[in-house]
Formats: structure tokens, C-alpha cells, sequence
């Protein structure tokens, strides 16, 4: 079984939007800095700092340091325990999208 604290973690730090959004922004970054990350986000650069420490702890994100800069990058991997958890249900939504097949070949042969 998939251990549930690391799922958790996961569901947890995604579950708030404004992290959500800044985990986005650091996935569609090669790697990023909490000041280009403030920069237009109407978030204050502390919280931003509070929310990637959230990702960083949940696997989410991994940070380099150089100079006075910290950059940010996406952890791929950190995601893992979520796409396993899913990856359970996908029985379900098959055995689903297969009686949508039969459904629609019924309602237009």
C-alpha cells in the first residue's frame, strides 16, 4: 500500500490555491527565484518564501543556492505518491469511459 503520510503531504500543500499556483509557476520554470516569483503575484515576498518551504517540505520543490540568490526547481518525483494513489482508481474510470463507449455506439450505430 501507498504510505498514506506521504500522500497527505502532498494533497496538503497543493490543496491551497495560491501554492498551487506558485508550484505551477516553478514547474514552468527551468528554475526560479522567490523575487521573480513575487514579481506580479500580488503575494508579499515572505509569504511566497512560506508557501515554497511548504513545497520543499512535501518533495515538491528543490532549491540551489548561489550568491544571495535561492533558486527553485520542480521535483518531479515529489508528485509520485499522488499519481500512485490515482493510478488505484484507474479501474474504475475505465470500466466508466468503456460503458460511455457501448452507451454512445447504442445511441449512434
Amino acid at each position: 500500500m501507498i504510505e498514506a503520510t506521504a500522500i497527505d503531504a502532498v494533497l496538503r500543500t497543493l490543496a491551497d490555491p495560491t501554492r498551487r499556483a506558485i508550484f505551477e509557476r516553478v514547474v514552468n520554470s527551468d528554475e526560479i527565484t522567490v523575487v521573480e516569483l513575487t514579481r506580479g503575484s500580488g503575494v508579499t515576498q515572505g509569504a511566497i518564501s512560506q508557501h515554497l518551504k511548504s513545497l520543499k517540505q512535501a518533495g515538491l520543490v528543490a532549491e540551489r543556492p548561489e550568491g544571495r540568490n535561492v533558486y527553485y526547481r520542480a521535483q518531479p518525483e515529489g508528485l509520485v505518491p499522488l499519481a500512485d494513489w490515482m493510478s488505484h482508481y484507474g479501474v474504475f474510470w475505465r470500466e466508466r469511459f468503456a460503458n460511455l463507449k457501448t452507451l454512445l455506439k447504442e445511441i449512434d450505430p
